[in-house]
């Protein structure tokens, strides 16, 4: 029952325009007919719990069925989040000044709460932040996130009032990323997409992931930014970057610097964060933490109760399985 309804919520969603124009893409790359690509599309939608999206970020157009078998797929993330994260407590990570009033210690920043807060202590806030970032507080994918400051903070009130209309209720400070992190990219603050599973005793980093932005101020896969994925023990990049477009990078284009190769710093500090703020809300076992590397040290930015599984693409690492046999180690689903 809970697979047919999360087939329906797909079907309603589904935008069929863009299904076509990536089969469409898939096609010209693969010389396969739109029409069979659109085919086994559907097919892996069945079988797989595969959208069109999984289809093409994990090109299962060159894969086996038995490969197909070892991917997690949107599908199987989202069995892992109905069968673990209790619906009763997911407003604690969806809602963000909810999240970060439970998490405060360990985001490494101020903030304010506009639902809450007067515009004068609003005003106080931004005498003594530049630059800020706002954010609508139950966006999602980078929507509605941007970045004030100089002039723009001039006028506090007027800003205010802008904030309040275009419901960004969240206020923080910036966050002054290692200057590590700072070479990969700096105009955007580049975080970590850490996967953990609490399983009432450990918890268990399930998968690392170093996300760079591309010339925008977030590094947001879906607003341009590109992903690799880290060894989660030693939170090293073993392999390139790539984007939305399929477009792959072994250093950053914008910087030069190198991203095979590159070591996360300080490292051991947010894999010991992890193990703290894992079992902070044992009801939410399953989450996908983002997190900042500033000059103090891990600053963690959200959680993600709903995570997708983020998967290296086959033609960037030659390697055509993906993780599902390592998270069915751990989780059962």
């Amino acid at each position: 029952m809970k697979r047919i309804r999360h087939y329906v919520s797909r079907l309603v969603s589904l935008d069929v325009k863009n299904m076509i124009a990536v089969a469409r893409a898939i096609s010209s790359r693969s010389r396969t007919p739109v029409f069979f690509v659109l085919i086994d599309m559907v097919w892996c939608s069945l079988v797989y719990q595969a959208g069109y999206l999984d289809y093409e970020e994990f090109e299962f157009n060159v894969l086996s069925r038995t490969e197909r078998r070892t991917w997690i797929t949107s599908g199987n993330a989202n069995s892992i989040v109905v069968k673990y994260n209790q619906r009763e407590f997911r407003e604690r990570f969806y809602d963000k000044p909810t999240f970060n009033k439970t998490f405060d210690q360990w985001l490494g920043r101020a903030w304010l709460d506009l639902r809450t807060a007067t515009e004068a202590e609003f005003a106080e806030f931004v005498s003594h932040h530049d630059p800020i970032m706002v954010k609508v507080v139950d966006s999602m994918s980078g929507a509605g996130i941007e970045k004030h400051s100089g002039d723009a903070l001039t006028d506090a009130h007027s800003l205010y009032r802008e904030l309040m209309e275009k419901r960004q209720f969240l206020v923080e400070a910036f966050i002054q990323q290692h200057p590590g992190m700072s070479s990969l990219c700096p105009t955007s603050v580049n975080s970590l997409r850490m996967i953990t599973f609490f399983d009432g005793d450990e918890v268990h980093v399930m998968e690392a992931v170093l996300r760079m932005g591309n010339g925008a101020e977030v590094d947001n896969y879906g607003r341009g930014g590109m992903y690799t994925v880290l060894d989660e023990k030693t939170g090293i990049a073993h392999y390139g970057a790539f984007d939305k477009y399929a477009n792959t990078f072994t250093e950053h284009p914008q910087t030069g610097t190198p991203i095979v190769g590159f070591q996360v710093p300080l490292y051991d500090e947010v894999l010991a964060t992890l193990d703290t703020v894992g079992r902070v809300i044992p009801e939410i076992p399953y989450v996908g933490w983002d997190i900042a590397i500033s000059t103090t040290g891990p600053a963690i930015i959200e959680g993600n109760y709903n995570t997708g599984v983020f998967q290296m693409k086959p033609s960037l690492t030659g390697i055509k399985t993906g993780l599902l046999p390592r998270f069915r180690e751990v989780i059962d689903f």
